[in-house]
């Protein structure tokens, strides 16, 4: 599983590369929202779940991805970009593996990032 407590693991870009990497693992009635990667690691949104892609080794052949429902939330902090600051973050609490934290640079939209998590919890 992925480490999500490792502080610079995430520096997410909006790129659609992943939508692509995970298309075999949605099931049916499951379609992506959207895909966002850093250097080599990526995360999609689904209609159903948050689904982090973990690129490991030198060939980057060895993937690990971790499957994240959006049942199992909890919680959610969003944290959006400012003036100076042009990262924005997203937090989310899972009931059994606690927090899950997502960082993201250039013009993510968090608005609809929250909007899509709170869908699923209210």
């Amino acid at each position: 599983m992925i480490d999500f407590n490792n502080k610079g693991f995430f520096k997410l870009k909006q790129n659609d590369e992943y939508a692509a990497r995970v298309s075999d693992l949605l099931i049916d009635g499951e379609h992506v929202i959207d895909a966002y990667k850093s250097m080599r690691d990526g995360v999609v949104f689904t209609n159903k779940r948050i689904i982090a892609v973990n690129v490991q080794g030198l060939t980057g052949s060895k993937k690990d991805f971790t499957s994240l429902p959006y049942k199992n939330i909890v919680a959610y902090s969003v944290e959006t970009s400012g003036t100076f600051d042009l990262d924005s973050e997203l937090e989310v609490y899972f009931s059994s593996l606690g927090k899950v934290k997502f960082e993201f640079t250039g013009r993510t939209s968090m608005v609809e990032i929250s909007k899509l998590i709170s869908q699923h919890l209210l």
